[in-house]
């Protein structure tokens, strides 16, 4: 995951200040020559990190400790607060004209960032918030670009324009505008072609654009896995045809971050969305804060919150309570929880928004175990699933073992947590409280992945 690397050389660093009653300069400065190298290691523009040490020394050196706070928690609380200045302080919204009017965005970037995935996703939020949006195939050079974009649009619900591969992206970006008007769509997005790098003939088209069209916001896509190969790309667009906004992608894999770091500082535009995945609804809005406090292992509790409201079925979540109240829930409801935990992201995903979460590194999850769960469930007849005391036969279990492709102990092991996580209910029926959005299986019970 993005950061991980960062994140545990940072919270290294805060050990090391613990016990000291005052940060004495030196203090400082040996922590910040630490700090300074995990940020270069990042990948970090060397110009921003070092006016960020710079403006992180002024404040802390000499600092009394607060009331309640030790030296360590001083220096992340003033590092965190210049971490989130460092990537814009506020969360940027993409700038819509009234719904009566059509907005339209221009989505530019290079070859292989993920430009007409997360294009087609913009296209699913802005669908989310009320809006009609309307997808322009504009790329007419890359092989399946326009199919790519017709079949991610249909995912989402969302209308394709398509000329073909035969006219200039220009004109398409203006019939498409014209098409918007006579169908009462409000958003139009331009899925431009990309290029393997920046060259006179992809921006004298994004230019062409622009001039047939008034484009009202340019969103550049980046890949944070080309670290800063991305602030770079970011810089040459801004300077060449003038960006708004940019949206980074590929945040989950194995990138060491340091493109979310810079981009606002050398831009001086705004990221706007990041990609955490391939699925058409990983896509999250940026907040500054929010990232520096993953950044710094300190979770992402208000993202967790936002993830669960937008993926819980709410009332399932009511059912379920009322089951699990009177320790009557089944394999069914079973199922319907992990498949919950998966729109979440996984379990892996949740974890990492947790509060100290980050630094229990000999805690691993297994999310292929969930898929393992899930075949043995399946593997379970009807009656089975409702009825989870048919379990406890022998010949049953074998049956579902075979069926599920796994050794017979696995079933037994499900079987046994299951029975285990009744009979707590039944213990305790109070504990689950009257929360609007409370009945998971998951808080107070050992889960087998």
């Amino acid at each position: 995951m993005a950061f991980e690397s960062l994140s545990d050389k940072l919270q290294n660093v805060f050990k090391n200040l613990r016990g000291k009653g005052r940060l004495t300069e030196a203090d400082v400065k040996a922590a910040l020559k630490e700090v300074k190298m995990a940020l270069l290691e990042a990948d970090v523009s060397f110009r921003v990190v070092k006016q960020f040490i710079s403006a992180v020394q002024e404040r802390a050196v000499g600092q009394d400790v607060m009331n309640s706070l030790t030296p360590g928690q001083m220096v992340i609380k003033i590092v965190n607060e210049e971490l989130v200045k460092l990537m814009g302080s506020e969360t940027t919204e993409i700038h819509l004209k009234p719904a009566n009017e059509i907005t339209i965005i221009m989505m530019a970037g290079l070859q292989g960032a993920g430009k007409t995935t997360t294009t087609a996703k913009i296209a699913g939020k802005l669908k989310a918030k009320g809006r009609k949006p309307l997808l322009a195939a504009c790329d007419v050079y890359r092989p399946a670009a326009i199919k790519q974009l017709q079949i991610n649009g249909e995912k989402q619900g969302v209308p394709v324009f398509s000329m073909g591969e035969n006219h200039k992206p220009a004109d398409i970006a203006k019939a498409a505008v014209e098409h918007a008007s006579k169908n009462d769509q409000n958003v139009v997005i331009l899925d431009t072609a990309g290029r393997l790098h920046i060259d006179e003939d992809m921006m004298n088209e994004l230019v062409e654009i622009k001039e047939a069209v008034e484009v009202h916001q340019t969103i550049l896509v980046v890949d944070a896995m080309t670290g800063q190969d991305a602030v770079n790309v970011a810089g040459m667009f801004n300077d060449k045809i003038g960006i708004d906004g940019v949206i980074l992608t590929k945040l989950d894999g194995d990138t060491r971050g340091g493109a979310a770091l810079s981009i606002r500082s050398v831009t001086g535009k705004p990221i706007l969305y990041i990609g955490m995945g391939e699925k058409l609804s990983d896509l999250e809005q940026f907040y500054p804060d929010r990232m520096a406090s993953r950044i710094l292992g300190m979770g992402d509790i208000l993202s967790l919150i936002e993830k669960a409201e937008s993926q819980v079925d709410e009332e399932k979540a009511k059912e379920l309570s009322q089951k699990l109240r009177k320790a009557e829930f089944d394999y069914n409801d079973f199922l319907d929880q992990m498949n919950q935990i998966k729109k979440m992201g996984g379990m892996s995903s949740i974890m990492g928004m947790m509060p100290g979460m980050g630094q229990m590194k000999d805690v691993e999850v297994d999310e292929k175990a969930m898929d393992r769960v899930e075949a043995i469930i399946l593997s379970m007849t009807d009656k089975e699933r409702t009825n989870p005391d048919l379990m406890k036969n022998a010949s049953r279990k074998q049956r579902v073992a075979r069926g599920a492709g796994v050794d017979i102990s696995e079933v037994n092991r499900i079987v046994k947590q299951f029975d285990q996580m009744k009979k707590m209910m039944k213990q305790l029926p109070g504990m689950m409280g009257g929360g609007k959005k409370k009945g998971g299986l998951f808080g107070k019970f050992k889960m087998p992945f």
